[in-house]
């Protein structure tokens, strides 16, 4: 459950990654369309969860250090599971490198 002082927080958010979608679909309907635009939402969208973040006294930067870190750990088991197949990465399909995904999602747990 979200706590009431959050709800507008979150709201801002959800207003922005909606906004984030509109300028997305202008963009598919006309290909002149600028992303500068959907760049623009996108900024507005990160300032929301940034705000999100500060609300929670969380380090926005730490945590997409801490993400990118794990990303980059998970990516790296990935390309374990690939090199055991025998087979270059190009050659599996994206269903089966989310199982490697999952797999090393699963390996992080049991450890």
């Amino acid at each position: 459950m979200i706590e009431a002082e959050l709800e507008p927080v979150v709201a801002k958010i959800h207003e922005e990654i909606d906004e984030v979608l509109v300028e997305v679909n202008k963009s598919h309907d006309d290909p002149a369309y600028s992303q500068t635009h959907i760049q623009d939402e996108m900024g507005d969208l990160l300032f929301a969860v940034v705000n999100l973040a500060r609300h929670l006294k969380v380090d926005p930067e730490q945590a997409l250090r801490q993400a990118n870190s794990k990303f980059e750990r998970r990516f790296r088991g990935v390309e374990h599971y690939v090199a055991d197949s025998g087979k270059a990465i190009e050659q599996h399909t994206l269903s089966e490198l989310d199982g490697y995904w999952d797999k090393v999602k699963q390996d992080e747990k049991a450890n």
